[in-house]
């Protein structure tokens, strides 16, 4: 409400009040600013965090890729140079002659599809080879579900004796008898060679 006739201690008290209004209205200016300026900084901080997460994720993607194919390579020779002679070489104490070695077998037929990562051939007989690195039991039956349909997908050996292995760099004792008690021949990483696990005398599951 206005004031008729103001006094000099009138407009000076309205002077003072203004003055502290503009005061307050600075001081919120400035507190507002420094919040501002206190949340861009975190901000900035959370930003600089989460590049620092993604490079380090990044880096370790990275390493996982590498360390994976380093384990492919190292799975693809295993099968090559170990695995591969030592199914020869258990077909031969059977007096069995080995006429072929296929790796990485992939067919499919009537809407069904197989894989096998070593097929070791003559003209009677066949070992169809699941190679890991760490041989499990969930590996065991999914192999065991291969050789089931392996003459529905592989027609041309219908009339062959079917036989199945696994191979790993790594098998424990109970995986191997796992394997073994469902016919399958084990073959097991010992130094720089491989063995086989199963004992003599042996008759595997025939399909």
């Amino acid at each position: 409400m206005g004031l008729a006739n103001p006094t000099l201690e009138d407009v000076w008290q309205l002077f003072q009040a203004t003055d502290r209004r503009f005061q307050e209205t600075e001081r919120l200016i400035k507190e507002a600013a420094q919040e501002t300026e206190r949340r861009f900084q975190e901000t900035e901080r959370r930003f600089q965090e989460t590049d620092r997460r993604f490079q380090e994720t990044d880096r370790l993607v990275k390493q996982l890729s590498k360390n994976l194919g380093d384990l492919g390579n190292r799975l693809g020779e295993f099968v090559e140079h170990l695995v591969a002679p030592a199914v020869v070489r258990l077909f031969r104490t059977q007096g069995i002659e080995v006429h072929a070695v296929y790796p990485s077998v992939s067919a499919k037929r009537n809407g069904e599809a197989l894989e096998i990562d070593l097929l070791v051939v003559n003209d009677g007989a066949l070992v169809a080879v699941e190679c890991k690195s760490k041989l499990i039991e969930e590996h065991i039956d999914r192999h065991l579900v291969r050789l089931e349909k392996l003459k529905r997908v592989l027609p041309l050996y219908k009339d062959h004796r079917v036989m199945g292995a696994v191979a790993g760099m790594v098998v424990t004792e109970d995986v191997a008898e796992y394997a073994m008690e469902r016919g399958l021949y084990v073959l097991g990483q010992n130094g720089d060679q491989i063995e086989v696990r199963n004992p003599s005398g042996f008759n595997p599951t025939v399909w």
